[in-house]
């Protein structure tokens, strides 16, 4: 049997393996809706957060020793891994660590994410593992990282970058481009271009970077170090260690469809349209994304509530939810949802219709509203006759911000709460 599908071969590969969770960024594209959050932190899917994706695959995958990098308004973020992911048991060679920006090796905060990692090598080292992989703490995907960790083992490689095909529109100015060679060696590499380099025998796709890597340990701490002595550097993964790396050392794509959970399903959700498309795409009869898998389970926090319950006022004013999804505490009350994903504790109130609506936890929606094509933050209240998403122009002149795709959205700071 070949290794890379040796389950015991793959298991002792992730036990030597400790994973860093790059959990610190903002998430600038998604603009009011991080501005008290984390980008890791936003909620998705009606009842768990962003973080808990790439925190799941380690699990899933059996890498139990895990380390999250905070930075940028983390407060809620902490919250929720202290109460989702806190009964890790360190005594049974397990873990899931918070470590956030303390200027361990310098005066300043992380500058960029290969900054993020060294500040912690010393932690890491106390680890001891044979494999250090850094991975992106702001996607949706589901990834059996013991495949990667196998194509890293056998190839030789110092570095493996795991990669995905996608339409060269969305890569320009977004994802870092890779060129590789007949044997999926990295021979280009560029950060966020304007103009990215497209497949052989494929014009409107590219190679993209997911923001994973798995490294050598000893390697990983040897760049780190060179990149903290040299001048000039932004201190970035894709904007310097890689390009420093591929001309002199062996440093790999891997292909992330050999080891996707979910038909090569990843989701940036980097801006408003993006997130709410995202979300929508859960509403379908079969979901692009399978969140009900019972063999690869996604685990989150989320507070003991009672079920959703929909109220039938009179024949003509029912409380009902089609190709929705409706998390626990929701009631909804002579109203309708279509094609909607509502997160815990939401009230929607009677004469009210919701359409193709993203609706954050312990939202109130009046009554006889209109809402169309909206993200609506946690915590908002609606007022009655309030209409959203069915003028741009009224929508805008009240404050709303208004996606290029026509997503509106609401926040308290707009509805004066």
């Amino acid at each position: 049997m070949p290794k890379a599908n040796n389950v015991r071969y793959i298991s002792n590969l992730t036990k030597d393996t400790y994973a860093l969770v790059l959990a610190g960024g903002r998430g600038s594209r998604l603009h009011e809706l991080t501005n008290w959050r984390a980008k890791p932190a936003l909620y998705f899917g009606g009842k768990f957060r962003i973080i808990d994706f790439p925190l799941s695959n380690c699990v899933n995958s059996g890498i139990r020793n895990i380390g999250v990098l905070t930075q940028y308004k983390s407060h809620s973020l902490i919250r929720h891994l202290v109460r989702g992911w806190g009964h890790f048991k360190k005594e049974l060679g397990e873990s899931v660590e918070i470590l956030p920006a303390s200027q361990r090796f310098s005066e300043e905060w992380y500058q960029g994410t290969a900054d993020a990692v060294y500040q912690n090598i010393d932690i890491i080292r106390d680890e001891l593992p044979k494999y250090v992989m850094v991975l992106s703490g702001d996607h949706i995907y589901r990834q059996d990282y013991g495949h990667i960790l196998a194509q890293h083992v056998e190839s030789g490689a110092k570095m493996t970058v795991s990669t995905i095909a996608v339409p060269i529109e969305q890569a320009r100015n977004a994802f870092g481009v890779i060129s590789i060679d007949e044997n999926n060696k990295i021979v280009d590499f560029h950060e966020k271009p304007s103009e990215p380099t497209p497949l052989a025998g494929n014009e409107s796709h590219c190679l993209a970077s997911m923001g994973n890597y798995v490294f050598d340990t000893d390697f990983l701490f040897e760049q780190l170090e060179r990149d903290s002595q040299t001048k000039g550097s932004e201190r970035d993964f894709g904007k310097d260690i890689i390009p420093a790396l591929i001309d002199k050392h062996d440093v790999y794509a891997f292909e992330f469809s050999k080891s996707s959970k979910n038909d090569s399903y990843w989701r940036d959700v980097g801006t408003l349209d993006s997130y709410w498309e995202a979300n929508m795409e859960l509403v379908a009869p079969v979901p692009a994304l399978n969140i009900y898998d019972k063999e690869w389970p996604i685990w989150t926090y989320q507070e003991q509530l009672p079920p959703a319950k929909f109220v039938m006022e009179s024949e003509t004013n029912r409380g009902e939810a089609l190709n929705s999804v409706v998390s626990g505490g929701c009631i909804v009350s002579g109203s309708t949802l279509v094609k909607t994903v509502c997160f815990s504790n939401v009230r929607v109130k009677s004469g009210s219709t919701v359409d193709q609506s993203v609706i954050l936890p312990g939202v109130t929606i009046g009554t006889d509203c209109k809402i169309r094509k909206a993200i609506i933050d946690r915590g908002c209240v609606i007022p009655d006759n309030t209409v959203i998403g069915h003028n741009h122009d009224e929508d805008r002149a009240r404050g709303f911000r208004v996606s290029e795709n026509g997503v509106v959205l609401v926040t308290k700071t707009e509805l004066g709460d």
